[in-house]
């Protein structure tokens, strides 16, 4: 009889990318009560310091390291800062973006190349580097490797004026899927999250304002996600019990994209 699934992360370490602020810190607070060892992991180290005191303060373990995901010595770095505090790290939670809003014909390359620095590269090198350290240390023997990509609704719901960031998130569902496949016999599972929308700093002026209350009555339940919506799914992909998921891609957002 197989056991029954349980969400139990204890003795193992997650790092999440874009932990100052908003789903990153939703996210590390979600896995640190499960019993995961945090690394967090951010340009804002100041912030990093203050979430690492609270989660310690509730009885957890976490380490905070200053990472641009865009940058490879950076990526590097910092899953060495964690395997010399935590001998490791058995689950990546790649969520660290930025937007872009407007249109097309007045986006500035710069910009755009921005934009897919963080969006696109900086979780192409967090997945690798999280890949590369988890076979090293044999995940096909103890097939436990767990990375979840952090996509959005854009990715596949046609939102105007988001092209870019629309193209970038679209491009992470497929690129994990190619992960998935070329590690699928390496004990190390590639799965992506598309949530809707949530009021978090990136977004909270617009949704304050007209234009984001005249798309919230647009969707079905006319209302935003809380952050905690997507916790269930972010503990299921990071820990066993998802053993036979790979290559899939997840839409959390309440409806929103009907």
């Amino acid at each position: 009889m197989t056991a029954t699934p349980h969400f139990d992360l204890s003795n193992r370490t997650v790092l999440v990318t874009g932990a100052s602020s908003g789903l990153g810190v939703q996210f590390a607070r979600t896995l640190s009560k499960a019993g995961a060892n945090l690394v967090l992991a951010a340009r804002r180290i100041d912030r990093l310091a203050a979430l690492k005191a609270e989660l310690e303060a509730a009885g957890g373990r976490a380490l905070a390291v200053e990472m641009d995901v865009a940058a490879e010595t950076s990526t590097k770095a910092a899953y060495d800062a964690a395997e010399a505090a935590f001998g490791g790290v058995d689950s990546v939670i790649a969520n660290a973006g930025m937007n872009s809003e407007g249109s097309v014909l007045d986006l500035a390359v710069d910009e755009f190349d921005a934009l897919m620095a963080v969006n696109l590269r900086g979780v192409f090198l967090t997945a690798r580097e999280g890949a590369r350290r988890m076979i090293a240390a044999d995940s096909a023997t103890r097939g436990h490797g767990r990375i979840v990509l952090v996509s959005s609704i854009t990715a596949h719901h046609v939102t105007g004026f988001l092209a870019a960031y629309s193209a970038s998130k679209a491009a992470v569902i497929q690129m994990g899927k190619v992960m998935a496949l070329e590690w699928s016999r390496k004990g190390v599972n590639v799965n992506s999250i598309c949530p809707g929308y949530i009021s978090t700093e990136l977004n909270a002026d617009w949704f304050a304002g007209e234009g984001g209350a005249k798309q919230i009555s647009r969707w079905p339940r006319r209302r935003l996600m809380t952050a905690d919506s997507l916790d269930a799914m972010a503990l299921y992909l990071a820990c066993d019990a998802s053993a036979a998921i790979t290559g899939s891609s997840f839409t959390l957002d309440d409806g929103q994209s009907l």
